[in-house]
């Protein structure tokens, strides 16, 4: 798949060689990450707010209440940068100038549109729940007219993207690797416990595969 392309405003300068703009490692951090960090600018005053997404194809989408500022922000057009990053590891160097993360991040510029036809807001909020959970689509109740009209489907293409990478061991000036000081990773992972079923479920109630079995990035 070719790379995305390297512009003024997705272009890595600090620590430029961990800039990263092929398709594989853009999709790989979206489709492992749940939760992204969207960012824009009402009258001058900055706002960043957290909220989950998905990825399909070259897009991403997010969903909220059709009366949350993030949703109308999107709907009037307004640029936004959205932001992902996955922690894989604590970094610990000889000297506290050196210490560092290892991590995965997407940071992602553009102009989302909303999705306006009921159907095709329906279809996508439904691909979003099974890519959560598998199947859960067919075993829930279905969205009713009420329900989506309250809420708001933006879509956000991937054309101004990059990814930024650290992976390995701690740098330190050469000097300071003799020093007897620890030195190394502290690698991080993120997992799901055992489901807690719902106080009120029914007794005897399984649980789904989906849930039993939950693992980021699956």
């Amino acid at each position: 798949m070719a790379d995305f392309p390297v512009t003024e405003r997705n272009r890595v300068r600090r620590m430029h060689q961990r800039g990263q703009y092929d398709r594989d490692t853009v999709y790989a951090i979206l489709d492992e990450g749940l939760i992204c960090h969207v960012g824009y600018v009402i009258d001058g005053q900055p706002y960043v707010i957290p909220t989950a997404f998905w990825r399909e194809g070259d897009h991403v989408y997010l969903h909220g209440s059709a009366a949350s500022r993030t949703m109308r922000a999107g709907q009037r057009g307004l640029e936004i940068s959205l932001a992902v990053t996955l922690l894989d590891g604590l970094v610990l160097a000889r000297s506290g100038f050196h210490h560092s993360l290892n991590y995965r991040s997407v940071i992602m510029y553009g102009t989302a549109a909303a999705i306006e036809e009921p159907e095709a807001k329906r279809a996508a909020l439904d691909r979003f729940m099974d890519r959560i959970a598998p199947g859960r689509t067919a075993e829930c109740r279905p969205i009713t007219d009420q329900e989506l009209k309250a809420t708001t489907v933006l879509s956000l293409p991937l054309d101004d993207v990059a990814a930024k990478v650290r992976t390995g061991p701690p740098v330190d000036d050469e000097a300071d690797y003799a020093l007897p000081v620890w030195a190394g990773v502290v690698p991080i992972r993120q997992v799901a416990d055992a489901a807690i079923p719902d106080p009120r479920l029914p007794e005897g109630t399984p649980v789904p595969d989906y849930a039993a079995r939950f693992k980021f990035g699956a």
